[in-house]
């Protein structure tokens, strides 16, 4: 901007020194002066015109240009929305590929897997905000081709939030529309002698969650199996649909109002449902179960029906798994809203601009596991 202050003020003198011509005993001479001033008017006109026309050309040029194809920290990339395919009544699969292909994607992606669970910031281009998101992992129940993959396509489980800006915004786009994202950014680092993560995710938590489960279990080691327990709450059966926990649990029978009167009879806490009917979130969970036989195990607790993960279910997965003298090695991970986080493990912390852990509290402070580690996502 310094640069331009000189110019301008040259302008503002030429403009004056023609604003007033000088007056001559003959009209002929006048006659020339007033022609020679409006001459010099009109070359300025005609700069003034060039200059707006190259300036609105350079900026259309600009914004028909790719900038960048790789996705990157620094600038947004842009992507196109593929397919939007609904999982329940408020959340869908989001499938989106860069505009501009560019084999640089795939190593991207890989690249941040390996290293943990990372996210994306989508952004709404009116109010000039943004949102991060997690993509899933690619698993043998994907919907992408290996074409599609080596393109750079990127999946996610988006739930609409009736009071969230990006959300709603990207459940109103069109197919085929744009989408600015940045990144990857890390969010938690998955240590290399991590041997167990229980995940406990909350609703659309569920993404990161198979996130750690891919980061983990794709590494090569043939001397260590590591493992994951993903114990996940759905508000709506439609998200979990045809999920079976792999912890058997029962509840109470429903024939009678009060515990002391009529049947004891228990019932079990899932119902199978048609392959074609589950839900597309189940069966990524599954896939991966598929993947890495004896090394995933998931539970599914649902809101709808008055089943939550209490203490006790946290604790009886993390005892079956014996003592460490190593906590790297033993992995808690929370995910999900903000209420879910905060009654899991307390919340975080804003100190200096920077969002930070804070203190384990809540649920998971009163079970006293010394032997794991616990972050929130």
């Amino acid at each position: 901007m310094k640069s331009l202050i000189p110019s301008q003020r040259c302008y503002c003198r030429a403009l004056q020194y023609t604003g007033r011509p000088r007056r001559y005993a003959s009209t002929s001479t006048a006659s020339i002066s007033s022609s020679a001033s409006a001459s010099r008017k009109n070359r300025w006109l005609g700069v003034l015109f060039v200059t707006a026309t190259a300036a609105g050309a350079g900026a259309y040029v600009r914004s028909q240009s790719p900038g960048s194809t790789t996705l990157n920290e620094d600038t947004f990339t842009k992507y196109s929305l593929v397919s939007r395919e609904p999982v329940s009544a408020t959340s869908s699969l989001f499938t989106l590929r860069p505009r501009y292909p560019s084999g640089s994607n795939y190593d991207v992606y890989e690249n941040a897997w390996r290293i943990g669970v990372w996210s994306v910031m989508f952004k709404q281009p009116q109010l000039q905000i943004g949102r991060d998101y997690t993509p899933l992992p690619p698993t043998s129940a994907t919907t992408l081709t290996v074409d599609e993959e080596n393109e750079g396509y990127l999946q996610f489980f988006i739930r609409k939030d009736p009071f969230g800006e990006v959300s709603r915004y990207l459940h109103s786009l069109s197919i085929g529309a744009d989408i600015e994202m940045r990144g990857p950014q890390i969010e938690c680092v998955i240590p290399e002698e991590t041997q167990e993560i229980v995940f406990i995710a909350g609703g659309t938590g569920i993404a990161p969650a198979l996130q750690a489960g891919y980061s983990l279990l794709s590494r090569r080691n043939v001397e260590s199996r590591p493992k994951i327990h993903i114990l996940w709450a759905s508000r709506l059966k439609e998200d979990c649909l045809g999920g079976v926990s792999d912890t058997p649990r029962t509840l109470p029978s429903r024939r009678s109002w009060f515990p002391w009167f009529g049947s004891k009879t228990m019932t079990p806490d899932h119902e199978a449902v048609p392959e074609k009917t589950k839900s597309l979130v189940v069966k990524e969970l599954e896939a991966l179960k598929s993947q890495y036989p004896g090394q995933v195990k998931v539970d599914y607790y649902l809101d709808e029906e008055n089943r939550f993960i209490r203490g006790n279910d946290i604790s009886e997965v993390v005892q079956s798994s014996g003592p460490s003298d190593d906590s790297q090695k033993k992995l808690i991970l929370v995910s999900g809203p903000e209420g879910f986080i905060s009654y899991m493990a307390g919340p975080k912390v804003w100190a200096q601009g920077q969002e930070l852990q804070g203190p384990v509290q809540g649920v998971i402070k009163e079970l006293d596991l010394k032997d794991w580690a616990v972050w929130k996502l």
